[in-house]
């Protein structure tokens, strides 16, 4: 079937259940996560960060990850979401990423370098949306979404001119990359299922997945001349 283009959240009204509660599943996954990771990763590193140059970016990336959360928040409430829906909740847990213990600067900048990569592909993805709300919100986000990726290559470089900062960015993208594979969902997700029948996704899990552990060999083994740990077989 061609998939509807829903121009407004009025007309999403007369779409059919599966669709429109599909796109309540992106909506509300996006606000719990853009929030939950701005407390837990972008707020605390403020405080990590090792100049004021470092701390003045590291408050912009937090202001615009809340802003993430206002915007996927907002857009939620027009569509009759309720508000507590779309905070962390016992009912829906933020994803497994954010179980990582942050305790360095190296940390968080390796988390940004390669966890909004993986991020950028999923903006990409929504960027072209049946649902056009959601695809000029997603549009709206990718500037800021590169910026984060940007700044976590950049400082990233600056920790790599030393050999104490090579084995510490090292280390944290030793222990953090095997949580990443898990972003991008299950293979053979019936979710995944549902939001390419209706545009809201273009491809497919495994596929988001294969491009994404091409983009960050390319970073890590490429660029930043280190080594990507090998992933277990069920996670690669």
């Amino acid at each position: 079937m061609n998939a509807p283009v829903v121009k407004t959240v009025e007309e999403l009204a007369a779409q059919p259940e599966e669709f429109r509660v599909a796109l309540e599943k992106i909506v509300i996954s996006h606000a719990i996560n853009e929030l939950y990771g701005a407390r837990v990763f972008d707020e605390p590193a403020i405080a990590l960060a090792p100049t004021p140059y470092a701390k003045w970016l590291t408050c912009r990336v937090a202001m615009e990850e809340y802003g993430h959360h206002v915007r996927f928040r907002e857009l939620g409430e027009q569509m009759g979401i309720p508000e507590e829906k779309m905070v962390p909740n016992a009912e829906k847990r933020p994803l497994s990423i954010f179980e990582f213990p942050l305790k360095t600067w190296a940390e968080f900048c390796v988390i940004k370098a390669i966890a909004d990569l993986a991020e950028i592909l999923q903006v990409e993805d929504l960027a072209h949306c049946s649902f056009l709300p959601l695809r000029n919100l997603s549009r709206m986000t990718m500037p800021e979404e590169r910026f984060h990726a940007q700044f976590g290559k950049d400082f990233c470089d600056e920790l790599l001119q030393t050999e104490e900062g090579r084995a510490e960015v090292q280390d944290a993208i030793n222990r953090y990359f095997p949580y990443l594979p898990a972003f991008f969902g299950r293979a053979g997700s019936k979710n995944n299922e549902i939001y390419r029948k209706w545009g809201i996704k273009q491809r497919s899990n495994e596929d988001m997945l294969a491009d994404y552990l091409m983009r960050v060999k390319e970073l890590v083994e490429g660029h930043f001349k280190l080594k990507l740990p090998e992933l277990p077989a069920q996670a690669a």
